[in-house]
């Protein structure tokens, strides 16, 4: 366990992505990946209430209320580190404060709970003063609502612009940032973003660590995987980068006599200002290789290795 920067948030080496619940995972088998993960220690959960909304049939929340219907039926929510997001559910866009805090009661309906523990802004809206959402984060927080906030795929100036407006103003500030970032989608965030995240103190929690996927290895020249994430891996695997960090994930899974999926998850657990990766997992055996990244330390070399594959 560690702590998440400068929260009293305490999670294992990787976050469960709750994207799938609802979407590719039943209730049964959301249940089912659930049990298992929290059995093997796990204690993080992180949805938003716009999964999974685009899904047919699907109006947004079903993640959540998978979530909030299994912390119930076990009774452990004390147990439980829940996250969850605010601006893309289709009947609550944006960052406006009445959004926010219509948001935030919608998704505490559907978790079945009083607070939640880490509330992220999920997409920044440029229409909207940092100062406003901030108020209402603010406010949600001093209501005891919401535990912590973070935010997700801000840029570098608006993410300084609200850590700023925090520190000025004496409300609740960003603690968390959510990028996405992994071995062949790196760019986005390392550099200024990075820099903005380390500057302000910020812990990391990439999303998409496992890039829909390929970084698990299933996914090879001439096969064939059914997945309703196979055509975004299939673009990794067209790719030049994509073929390389192959090669090296398999060189240093031989090394750790580990699997392609846990030595990617190892390589952002070791990366400056990641706390844990988020991955999901809509099966019980796709659960495996992720909780193994509590057995998995990369060497010096090993990461040297795939950074250079990488880059």
């Amino acid at each position: 366990m560690g702590r998440i920067g400068d929260t009293d948030l305490e999670v294992r080496r990787f976050v469960l992505g709750g994207n799938v619940f609802g979407w590719t995972a039943d209730k049964d088998a959301s249940f089912a990946v659930l049990d298992a993960y929290h059995e093997a220690g796990g204690n993080a959960v992180d949805s938003a209430d716009a999964y999974s909304a685009w899904v047919d049939g699907n109006s947004g929340g079903e993640s959540e209320t998978i979530i909030g219907e299994w912390v119930r039926a076990r009774g452990n929510r004390d147990d439980i580190v829940i996250a969850t997001k605010a601006g893309a559910h289709p009947r609550f866009r944006g960052l406006k404060a009445d959004t926010v805090k219509r948001a935030a009661e919608a998704s505490l309906r559907r978790l079945g709970t009083d607070r939640i523990d880490l509330y992220y802004a999920h997409f920044d809206d440029p229409e909207t003063p940092v100062a406003e959402t901030l108020g209402a984060l603010d406010e949600l927080v001093r209501e005891g609502k919401v535990r912590h906030i973070g935010a997700s795929n801000f840029t570098p100036a608006r993410l300084a612009e609200s850590l700023a407006h925090s520190e000025e103003a004496g409300i609740a500030r960003y603690s968390v940032f959510q990028p996405h970032y992994n071995l062949v989608s790196r760019d986005a965030y390392e550099g200024e973003l990075a820099d903005a995240v380390k500057t302000g103190g910020l812990a990391a929690l990439p999303y998409y660590a496992l890039a829909s996927g390929f970084l698990t290895g299933k996914y090879r020249p001439g096969q064939t995987v059914d997945s309703a994430r196979a055509a975004k891996a299939a673009e990794y695997l067209a790719s030049e980068r994509g073929q390389k960090v192959l090669t090296a994930l398999d060189r240093v899974a031989a090394d750790q006599n580990a699997e392609v999926a846990t030595v990617a998850l190892a390589w952002l657990a070791a990366q400056p200002t990641v706390a844990a990766p988020i991955a999901s997992a809509r099966t019980v055996a796709q659960l495996g290789p992720l909780l193994a990244i509590d057995d998995v330390r990369l060497t010096a070399e090993q990461v040297a290795v795939l950074n250079d594959a990488s880059a």
